[in-house]
């Protein structure tokens, strides 16, 4: 029974108020993610393309751009990927971020080419490899996974100094460092040894800068989300900043080991 002085149920662990809402829709979108990437073909490459669909209207409501340019250049740059020209994509997201630049006169919204073109023909050139796509791109994804669920869990447990305050107030050093955590232990189940944990807590620092990045540009722009797609979690751009800057950094990192050679060896 509860005592006169007793506090009322509903005001226990508001912390987490919002993990039960981030879990299902977390197991929502799970296996359609996975099963896609574990498919390969035309499914990644489907799936990547209306994510980038999404992430280019959320971009373009957010600066005030042109969602329809974002979104063709984008899925453009994504189909020469999969078709196995990825230095023609590169090219095409230069020129199209030249071009609505010059034909806006407005940064921010050609910057959205880069930003969601790069991770997505990233990701589709990571899978598109038959010898060590799918683990690459499995063992990315889980890595960025570990650390936003990692730092999640640390940063309420413990809490403790800002971040950066002034960027994302809700971050702390104690998340930051749990999600390094996390993403370690991803890396050393992946490839036992120094590699595998270094390319991991890499991966990791890349993905919560990124997460920093996109939360300073909600700041610039007035606003706390970037959109209401998934419950509990925000916009896609929200759900997939880490994979935004993580996603390139993995595929300049595989161009460079050699096709073939994989990054968790």
């Amino acid at each position: 029974m509860q005592g006169p002085d007793s506090p009322p149920a509903r005001a226990v662990a508001p912390q987490w108020a919002d993990l039960r809402v981030r879990a299902l829709s977390a197991l929502v979108l799970l296996p359609v993610g996975i099963g896609s990437l574990w498919a390969g073909g035309w499914w990644w490459t489907g799936l990547v393309g209306l994510a980038a669909i999404g992430l280019a209207a959320e971009w373009a409501a957010l600066c005030g751009g042109r969602a329809a340019s974002l979104g063709v250049f984008t899925l453009l740059a994504t189909g020469l990927a999969a078709a196995g020209q990825a230095g023609a994509a590169l090219v095409l997201l230069a020129a199209a971020t030249i071009t609505l630049w010059w034909r806006d006169r407005r940064l921010w919204p050609a910057l959205g080419v880069p930003y969601v073109g790069l991770a997505s023909v990233a990701l589709v050139w990571l899978r598109a490899d038959p010898a060590s796509g799918r683990r690459d791109v499995l063992v990315l994804l889980l890595v960025v996974w570990a650390t936003d669920i990692a730092a999640y869990v640390a940063g309420r447990l413990i809490g403790g100094p800002k971040l950066a305050p002034s960027i994302s107030p809700g971050k702390t050093w104690s998340g930051a460092a749990g999600g390094l955590l996390g993403a370690l232990l991803v890396g050393w189940i992946a490839a036992p040894g120094a590699a595998g944990p270094a390319l991991a807590a890499l991966l990791s620092v890349v993905a919560q800068a990124g997460d920093l990045m996109e939360s300073g540009i909600k700041r610039r722009f007035g606003v706390k989300d970037s959109g209401r797609l998934i419950p509990g979690h925000g916009g896609l751009l929200d759900r997939l900043d880490g994979v935004l800057t993580a996603a390139p950094l993995a595929a300049l990192l595989a161009f460079a080991a050699g096709r073939g050679v994989g990054l968790w060896q």
